[in-house]
């Protein structure tokens, strides 16, 4: 069974310059995770006291200010990172989707890229070359397909790896977005991808500031802060907790 559960996970990341020990303490302090003292050695905790659990059919929205957890959350569900103290147990096939350009050569051509990154998401070769077509037409890249990607633009290659992300079949989605670079004609187009990729994933944790994406693709959140969860619950209610407003009927009224 398609499952995600974590209880009482911490993360910890350990600072080993003690020099500027002051320093961080004063900078990191404010930008996410407190900073331990018990140690010697200076510590920031990421991530506190973690509990969630997660099942097949779960569309949840990460949302919180800039360092308040939510990509190092994403991590911890994808086995990136191990829990320093707790737990986080994860069944199912993952696809960590964190940085759309991970896994591409710029090099290379993007024919040869959609395969690459492709096999870097776990699928097959044959796999990929049985979905490159599909992915050649949604990217209306043409002829710049068999050229280096060094040579596309920072949109043209978005497109690129959208493509290559919306064709996979993960039963674990976890999205960190990325794909402001495209005009808005290709995201309303790509946005119609990722709602037919939720639906083929089992699980999706989508950590976003876009409103409008989380109100397509997800019913819950969690609210995180400070590497805490603040809040977890019906995405309407977790939002305007967080921001102070109704903000999807702002969505709804445009």
């Amino acid at each position: 069974m398609v499952s995600i559960d974590i209880a009482d996970a911490c993360v910890d990341f350990p600072i080993f310059d003690a020099k500027s020990r002051s320093l961080k303490k004063a900078v990191l302090g404010k930008a996410g995770g407190r900073i331990g003292t018990a140690s010697k050695v200076p510590i920031i905790e990421a991530l506190r006291d973690i509990n969630i659990s997660l099942r097949k059919g779960d569309r949840v929205a990460l949302v919180g200010h800039n360092g308040a957890g939510k990509s190092t959350l994403l991590r911890l569900m994808a086995g990136i990172y191990e829990p320093t103290r707790g737990r986080a147990h994860v069944r199912g096939k993952v696809a960590p989707i964190f940085d759309l350009a991970v896994g591409m050569d710029p090099e290379i051509s993007g024919l040869d890229n959609i395969l690459i990154r492709g096999l870097f998401l776990g699928m097959t070769k044959k796999q990929m070359e049985e979905r490159v077509d599909d992915i050649a037409a949604f990217t209306e890249l043409g002829d710049y397909l068999s050229m280096p990607l060094r040579t596309y633009s920072t949109g043209m290659r978005v497109r690129l790896a959208l493509g290559v992300v919306t064709s996979i079949d993960p039963e674990i989605l976890l999205l960190d977005e990325g794909i402001g670079a495209v005009d808005a004609e290709f995201l309303a187009k790509a946005r119609d991808r990722l709602n037919e990729l939720v639906e083929r994933s089992g699980i999706l944790v989508f950590a976003s500031h876009s409103d409008e994406f989380l109100a397509d693709l997800c019913d819950t959140a969690i609210w995180m802060d400070h590497g805490t969860v603040r809040e977890f619950g019906p995405l309407r209610e977790v939002l305007q907790h967080y921001k102070g407003r109704d903000v999807l009927a702002e969505v709804e009224n445009r």
